[in-house]
């Protein structure tokens, strides 16, 4: 679910109580469109005491996934901090924030800030932030809302609706001619949400500004209105309808979020800041705040989605060297069928040797009896050469081919064999978490060649672990986020005994048991298999073969990138690949 307008209101009521008065000790700028600012405040509490605390603001402009919340923990930021960190530590940085509003239910919050200039003068300042999705942005303005700096530059060549550059006037971009709904009344939302030729909860959200379908369906679904078409709706529903509509604007004017995430199958599935009711109780979980949801609904698809926008680079460089050597695969293969016809020239120049004392000169071809099959062949023939010629052009031909299929096999596994390892890494992509994941796959691109070593290059220490998880039993699992790791846990972690699990003939990771010299149960053999199945290359199969058996029994492949492993006489099981009732230890 995106940032709707309620969610907004609801942060902006929690950055009100929490960081109003605030001084902006730090700025900070973890990601290309994202800033951290460090807020300081002082209250006087009833004894008449000061107390000071601390806080951190999150402003993320991520198209995929723009967000505001409070948290207390840190973010790695570069070394050299972005211009536009710079920008507002030089104007703003230990700046008042003096208030926080959100204008007009739209989804964009703003930051008054007063601060000292270089005369030491007061002055006014704005920080906007506008949470719509491919267009957010974080825009730095004057108490007259010229714009001084943004963190993205739109252009006249991006956006015909407005340009937001240092010098340009800022203004909210009205594309759509929807309505504020704190401000509405039964009259304007039945002549104008109502009247349109569209079903319900569509109408409703399409009328009113930062009204997402979730909530509009919600509305339908507790005033028991069908959702199909606004002109089934009699007179009766519709008033039913407006007073639902407007106790849940009732609750953001007075402040009363539920900020509460909502499961299905064990899953989150969508969350909202006020009570819904067709979700039954146990499907939902309620949070102190808007910023604690937003931590737990969102944290992990952020840490996704922007390791998977920092891994670009490697999976072009992959999948660049994967499409060459598909080609280069399948061009060779069908070489190799070529080849087939090469034991056809053989006897062809032996039959001819036998028999070319009966053919004539000029002869185009010749019926002789094959002696390897006892049936009749007819051999094609150079009129123009003498049979001894005509079989010694066919043992050329052989000696060729059999060149070529000999050449071909070795280069046939060598290709083979690159295209499997640049499968594996693309696997280790796929289940990458952290930044020191990356770090390490790239490392091993580089090693294996295939992207270029750079000389004065220091040597880089990566702190990459193995995914690590318990299972119903008490016994310890870890998975191999990558090939290295993949060798580290087969060959120096798992000793004789322990148990080695990994799924049939496709990329994935190596999966340990520690038996600790126990026997294990089923539920931990089934738990593993799930793990090997869910960390592999499934293509979107319910049920994948896994391949498990002592780690004693598994060996290195010889002439093989690292990860890569033989065995025998194993024992198989087919499986599904779901891990949620598995205890992971971070």
């Amino acid at each position: 679910m995106a940032f709707d307008g309620i969610t907004v209101s609801a942060i902006v009521h929690e950055l009100r109580q929490t960081c109003l008065d605030g001084r902006i000790s730090k700025i900070a700028q973890p990601e290309k469109d994202e800033l951290m600012l460090t807020i300081k405040t002082s209250r006087r509490e009833n004894g008449g005491s000061l107390s000071s605390s601390q806080c951190k603001i999150v402003l993320s402009a991520n198209p995929t996934l723009p967000l505001v919340y409070i948290t207390q923990t840190n973010k790695v930021s570069p070394e050299t901090a972005p211009a536009f960190c710079m920008f507002l530590r030089k104007h703003v940085l230990n700046g008042r924030i003096t208030d926080i509003y959100q204008p007009d239910f739209e989804r964009i919050i703003i930051f008054e800030i007063e601060h000292l200039d270089e005369m030491g003068d007061l002055k006014k300042k704005k920080l906007i932030v506008e949470l719509m999705g491919k267009y957010s942005n974080i825009i730095f303005t004057d108490e007259n809302d010229k714009i001084l700096e943004s963190i993205k530059h739109i252009s006249g060549l991006i956006s015909s609706v407005r340009e937001v550059l240092p010098g340009h006037d800022y203004f909210i971009p009205k594309t759509e001619d929807k309505l504020d709904p704190t401000k509405t009344n039964e009259k304007e939302f039945i002549e104008t949400a109502l009247c349109k030729p569209a079903d319900t909860a569509k109408a409703i959200y399409s009328t009113y500004t930062g009204i997402s379908p979730m909530i509009a369906g919600q509305m339908c679904a507790q005033a028991g209105v069908e959702t199909d078409s606004t002109s089934r709706l009699s007179d009766n529903e519709k008033h039913k309808l407006y007073e639902v509509f407007d106790e849940y604007m009732n609750k953001v004017k007075e402040k009363e979020y539920t900020p509460i995430i909502l499961y299905e199958n064990n899953t989150p599935k969508d969350y909202c800041m006020l009570k819904v009711f067709s979700y039954p109780e146990e499907a939902r979980k309620h949070y102190e705040n808007a910023s604690e949801l937003i931590i737990a609904f969102y944290a992990e698809k952020e840490k996704l989605t922007r390791i998977k926008q920092k891994s670009v680079d490697l999976r072009k460089i992959v999948s660049t060297h994967l499409e060459r050597d598909i080609k280069k695969y399948d061009l060779q293969i069908n070489q190799l069928k070529d080849t087939d016809k090469m034991d056809k020239y053989r006897v062809y120049g032996e039959l001819l040797h036998t028999y070319g004392y009966n053919i004539k000169e000029g002869e185009r071809s010749y019926e002789a009896d094959n002696y390897y099959t006892g049936e009749k062949i007819v051999i094609p023939l150079d009129p123009d050469m003498s049979a001894m010629e005509n079989a010694a052009r066919y043992f050329d031909r052989y000696s060729k081919l059999k060149r070529t299929k000999e050449a071909l096999e070795k280069l046939t596994i060598s290709v083979k064999n690159e295209i499997d390892h640049l499968e594996s890494i693309m696997a280790a992509l796929d289940i990458a978490e952290k930044e020191e994941d990356l770090n390490e796959i790239k490392r091993e691109l580089t090693e294996s060649g295939f992207i270029k070593k750079k000389s004065n290059t220091k040597k880089q220490r990566f702190i990459s672990k193995p995914f690590h998880y318990i299972s119903s039993d008490g016994f310890h699992i870890y998975v191999g986020k990558n090939n290295y790791q993949n060798e580290e846990l087969t060959f120096k972690v798992a000793t004789g005994n322990d148990w080695w699990f990994h799924a049939k003939k496709r990329p994935g990771s190596h999966v340990i048991v520690k038996s600790e010299n126990k026997e294990l149960p089923d539920s931990t053999f089934e738990e593993a298999a799930r793990l090997a199945a869910h960390y592999s290359k499934t293509d979107g199969e319910s049920q994948v073969e896994i391949d498990y058996i002592q780690k004693k029994h598994v060996k290195k492949s010889p002439g093989q990138p690292a990860g890569f492993v033989i065995y025998h006489t194993n024992y198989s099981m087919m499986i599904d690949s779901d891990i949620s009732g598995i205890e992971r230890v971070e």
